[in-house]
């Protein structure tokens, strides 16, 4: 049964690919984000019919729980909702994804979206 499923990059700034990735020249490191770019927008048009959300970059994060408003640090970099028929159909589109291919990123987490129970 096809179900919808979030996709959350992950990464940080403090892994060890985040370090090389900023040790490189400018002129080199523009050149992998033009690269990278290049092929997410590529990755983008090849799935275009299971996306359903195109999601995109995360930026700072507020947490807001009982105890108040606080800005906090997560691996969260970007998200993005596709439609596929199992969880290991969605997995398999994001083998070698420019996020951890090209860029510094460490992972792509997949879960399903499941019904609101009662709902």
């Amino acid at each position: 049964m096809t179900g919808a499923y979030l996709a959350v990059f992950l990464g940080s700034n403090d892994n060890q690919r985040m370090a090389a990735w900023m040790a490189l020249p400018d002129a080199e490191r523009k050149a992998r984000e033009q690269q990278g770019i290049a092929a997410w927008k590529g990755w983008m048009e090849k799935h275009r019919a299971a996306i359903v959300a195109d999601g995109g970059p995360l930026g700072k994060t507020k947490r807001v729980s009982a105890s108040g408003i606080a800005d906090i640090s997560n691996l969260m970099a970007g998200f993005v909702v596709i439609r596929a028929e199992s969880a290991e159909a969605a997995a398999s589109l994001f083998e070698n994804h420019p996020h951890f291919a090209i860029f510094p990123g460490e992972a792509v987490e997949i879960m399903p979206v499941l019904p609101i129970p009662g709902g």
